[in-house]
């Protein structure tokens, strides 16, 4: 099963979209990734790693981001990880999250997950 990180500069944001997540996903290994060790708003490239690495599976790990820094730093952490296949997912952060989750607990590949949070990125909500 695909593995689902949330990136954000808040710890709050990232822990409550994983809650959201997982309420609508099941038992999915999804991990939050927000704010930095101290508490402060920001994106940590250690925390990242040890989220990919907790949810870490053959098929794959897709990566969620908010704004400006958790970008560049999930991109590091992307490069920085051998042997499993990461992937950054463009799209909204908990829309996104949701989608990934549910998408991960059917079966979908890491493909097809990718390919459904942008899907959701093109929607309208009205």
């Amino acid at each position: 099963m695909v593995g689902v990180v949330i990136v954000s500069h808040s710890e709050k944001v990232a822990e409550g979209a994983r809650e959201l997540a997982l309420q609508m996903a099941g038992q999915v290994p999804v991990a939050a990734a927000g704010g930095l060790p101290d508490g402060g708003i920001g994106t940590d490239f250690q925390r990242i790693l040890e989220a990919v690495e907790s949810v870490s599976s053959p098929d794959g790990v897709v990566i969620l981001f908010d704004v400006g820094s958790a970008l560049m730093t999930a991109e590091m952490v992307v490069e920085a990880v051998d042997g499993v296949k990461v992937r950054l997912a463009d799209g909204p952060v908990v829309e996104g999250a949701i989608v990934a989750a549910v998408s991960a607990s059917i079966g979908m590949d890491l493909e097809g997950i990718l390919a459904a949070v942008r899907q959701v990125a093109e929607g309208h909500k009205l």
